[in-house]
């Protein structure tokens, strides 16, 4: 026997070994593209406002509103736990306001599907209170308050909601 005879025949990377590895890496990154394709358009849509242009024109109107509010004195403190939802409505020297309507909208930072307004009841003594589980976790909540029509009290607070609230 010769010495060819006895090599073993090795591994021999042939076209279609190629074309496997082409086939299998472009349908990996085709199909990562596609999904995240399909996550940004099925999630939320990052829309904050309907129409740009005229959240612009409204800036300054609503700014000089904040301002004459501020200007008042008047604090707004919330707290939710429990189950429930106070908001405590004070002028300087915690003298208790008076509304005659109070809510709070609660907004998850992304998305909208857990989103709820709450409307307090007040309590005395410029304290308002909602029963309502709250799901823990972070949350946006724009509280207003109105009396004789007019927006008294306009603010917009980030939140943490610690644990199950029942």
């Amino acid at each position: 026997m010769s010495a060819a005879g006895n090599e073993k025949a090795g591994f021999v990377f042939t076209g279609w070994h190629m074309a496997a590895l082409l086939v299998t890496f472009f349908g990996v990154i085709i199909t990562v593209n596609m999904t995240m394709a399909y996550f940004a358009s099925s999630t939320w849509s990052g829309l904050v406002v309907q129409n740009t242009y005229i959240a612009s024109q409204e800036f300054n109107g609503k700014a000089a509103a904040i301002r004459g509010m501020l200007a008042t004195g008047i604090k707004g403190k919330l707290e939710v736990k429990d189950g429930k939802i106070v908001y405590t409505l004070t002028l300087p020297g915690d003298e208790p306001v008076v509304a005659d309507e109070v809510t709070a909208h609660f907004k998850r930072p992304v998305g909208e599907h857990q989103d709820f307004v709450a409307t307090l009841i007040p309590t005395g003594s410029g304290v308002y209170v909602a029963e309502h589980d709250v799901a823990h976790g972070h949350w946006i909540v724009e509280v207003k308050a109105m009396k004789d029509g007019q927006l008294i009290m306009h603010e917009a607070n980030r939140i943490a909601v610690i644990g199950e609230q029942k």
